[in-house]
């Protein structure tokens, strides 16, 4: 892949011995302006190639949300992992939105999936930009180990998370999620996203849905930790770990499984087991 030559530094500013930066490109991928933010933790200073996590984040947000609310740096600083906060869907003059502007669809409703349904085709192309375009332009502009990856998510991101590291076990060789969608195939999460991004033909919602990809043969590189919300409102309806859990146990796929008492949805939840998700893919990078 060429060089980016649109690469752009938005805002840096320090925090426990390391950068967080804000950072902004022309992509390929979607056709249209990306915003990301990276931590760099102070052991980048060595010259050292370090790990590096990627958090894809949920419906309605951008990187903001994780960058502001996620408490991830002084783990990241601690264990020298770089993090990694993409957007959850492009954005732009041009691109398409929920014709009723709904928060469940389209803008900040990416899914992590290439549409093939007009008129969201031109540009939602999440799937590629966070499995290809992203890493690309990280390994180029910062001082990463690029055999070194892991990915976590939260809701929307944790379905995206699942599924790119069950398909690329060899890119991405730690999984994590907080209450991820675990087989949007059967919520109605998932039955609106991938009906309007993919069309309804139900097998191509496969490749989408981490239930049917372990179904049909897909496996991580190593273990997967799983952190849900006892207390989540989404759980029943739309998260279905049970379902995760089921499909894991089946094909022998080895999950930790943690219910959270009392814990809801919120990056509260999030921001209080990041450490503990954090430690988890330093010990596997």
């Amino acid at each position: 892949m060429a060089p980016d030559s649109t690469f752009e530094t938005v805002s840096t500013s320090k925090a426990h011995g390391g950068t967080l930066g804000v950072y902004r490109h022309q992509s390929t991928a979607t056709g249209t302006g990306m915003t990301f933010s990276v931590f760099l933790p102070p052991q980048a200073e060595a010259g050292a190639k370090l790990p590096v996590l990627f958090y894809l984040s949920g419906l309605t947000c951008t990187h903001a949300n994780v960058t502001d609310k996620g408490e991830y740096r002084r783990a990241c600083a601690e264990h020298g992992i770089v993090f990694v906060a993409p957007d959850t869907s492009p954005r732009g003059e041009g691109v398409a939105d929920d014709a009723e502007g709904a928060y469940d669809f389209g803008l900040g409703a990416g899914f992590y999936v290439n549409a093939t349904e007009e008129p969201f085709a031109a540009h939602y192309r999440m799937w590629d930009y966070v499995t290809q375009e992203l890493p690309a332009l990280i390994e180029e502009h910062f001082p990463i180990d690029p055999a070194r990856m892991g990915i976590t998510g939260h809701s929307m991101g944790g379905h995206g998370a699942l599924t790119i590291g069950l398909t690329f076990p060899d890119k991405f060789k730690s999984l994590s999620a907080f209450a991820p969608i675990v087989a949007p195939g059967q919520v109605p999460w998932g039955h609106k996203a991938l009906g309007g991004y993919l069309g309804q033909d139900r097998a191509a919602w496969r490749a989408h849905d981490a239930v049917a990809l372990i179904e049909d043969g897909k496996r991580p590189a190593g273990d997967i930790l799983v952190d849900q919300g006892a207390a989540d409102g989404f759980l029943a309806e739309q998260l279905r770990p049970d379902l995760l859990e089921a499909a894991c146990k089946s094909a022998g796929v080895d999950l930790t499984l943690r219910l959270q008492d009392g814990y809801d949805h919120s990056y509260n939840f999030i921001s209080s087991f990041m450490a503990d998700h954090i430690r988890w893919h330093a010990e596997r990078l």
